[in-house]
């Protein structure tokens, strides 16, 4: 999984397929809404984000950044 982003929002990217989560950067990492993650980024777009798509993502994600500088936090 590759993170990138911005104060306000951050983008989770496994093999390509990427969806962007909205939110807030905080003091030691970022709180993620998990409403947000609606769709994939181009060109996936029009696959569907089903429950456990999204959870597999937010579980690599809290995994990837579990005990770093970076915590990511979805509520």
């Amino acid at each position: 999984m590759k993170i990138t982003g911005t104060s306000s929002y951050v983008m989770l990217d496994i093999e390509g397929k990427k969806i962007r989560a909205e939110g807030e950067m905080v003091v030691g990492g970022f709180v993620a809404e998990k409403s947000s993650m609606k769709q994939f980024e181009p060109p996936y777009e029009s696959e569907p984000v089903t429950d456990a798509v999204r959870q597999h993502y937010i579980d690599e994600a809290v995994k990837k950044t579990q005990g770093s500088h970076m915590v990511l936090k979805f509520v």
